[in-house]
């Protein structure tokens, strides 16, 4: 007698190629930054926290970072304030920190939230200025050699865990707004903008994260962009260093943060495609993955992460 063919086999199939992945990531954390066309779109948005309450059944920790720079220029302009940008980053004037502030805390955080919380009560809001979490002082970047006054935008100086490995013991998703603390003196109770890539980085490399994972708007870091659309999807953190001063502003930060990540602990950095639905179970949990990965100079050839 034959054997029938069931129809939910490539469902089963699928699933056994994600068990080493799944052995192999189990208790280990993740950091995710959420940005780009997945923060304005309303199924990759649903599709996003489908992915993040996944892996934490699945027995992951993730720890979800996210900016709002679509919402914040939408809401300064409703204001009327200009949204300008200097070597990639958003000058933050401080009117433009309290929209800042306002739309990230109140507005991205809680949708975000809401969206994990649909799945049980798993999502915790905080902010970089709970509990101290991340500290920063005034950034002023080089622009044809040059620092440059960009405003209330912050690098990161400090990063106290705490309050995210507890909610992390207690089985929860700590969700983080990157706005910081200021440590600079005389300026007590006021905060910074901090770039979320920059932000996810420093938490993750401070976290002993596995994994950091950045979704953008393209598929990953191009090999020749804009005479070819081939995807570089593996490289050093050499390989990256030299290749920084090529990259398109928006980009430098999410490089930077990688960088930044793998040179401090965290075993891989990846920058995957925000706009393809469950990108983030695609690249953690196939043979193949999407996106660019990046690894620690020391990580073999042969390595498989």
């Amino acid at each position: 007698m034959s054997t029938r063919k069931h129809t939910a086999l490539p469902k089963a199939q699928i699933l056994i190629e994600a068990l080493p992945w799944l052995t192999r990531h189990r208790g280990k954390t993740v950091v995710i930054k959420f940005g780009g066309n997945a923060m304005v779109d309303a199924e990759l948005k649903a599709a996003f926290a489908q992915d993040v309450v996944f892996l934490h059944h699945a027995g992951l920790r993730p720890v979800v970072v996210h900016g709002g720079g679509p919402q914040i220029s939408a809401q300064l302009d409703k204001q009327g304030l200009v949204s300008e940008f200097k070597a990639g980053l958003r000058v933050t004037t401080p009117e433009a920190m309290d929209v800042v502030r306002m739309v990230l805390a109140g507005q991205v955080q809680r949708e975000l939230v809401g969206l994990l919380n649909e799945h049980g009560p798993l999502a915790v809001g905080l902010t970089g200025e709970d509990a101290h979490t991340i500290t920063a002082t005034r950034h002023r970047p080089l622009i044809d050699g040059e620092p440059v006054d960009i405003g209330r935008v912050g690098e990161v100086t400090d990063i106290d865990t705490g309050a995210i490995e507890a909610l992390l013991a207690d089985g929860r998703i700590p969700v983080i707004s990157s706005i910081a603390r200021s440590q600079d003196e005389g300026d007590t109770g006021h905060v910074y903008n901090v770039n979320a890539d920059t932000a996810a980085a420093a938490l993750a490399a401070a976290l002993g994260a596995e994994t950091l994972m950045v979704l953008t708007d393209v598929e990953g870091l191009y090999e020749d962009w804009p005479r070819s659309d081939d995807v570089i999807s593996r490289l050093t953190a050499t390989d990256l260093e030299k290749l920084l001063p090529e990259l398109s502003s928006g980009m430098v930060p999410k490089m930077r943060g990688c960088l930044h990540a793998v040179r401090n602990g965290v075993q891989t950095a990846r920058v995957i495609d925000g706009r393809v639905q469950h990108s983030i179970l695609l690249e953690i949990f196939t043979d193949e993955g999407i996106g660019t990965m990046v690894v620690p100079d020391e990580l073999t050839e042969g390595a498989t992460a």
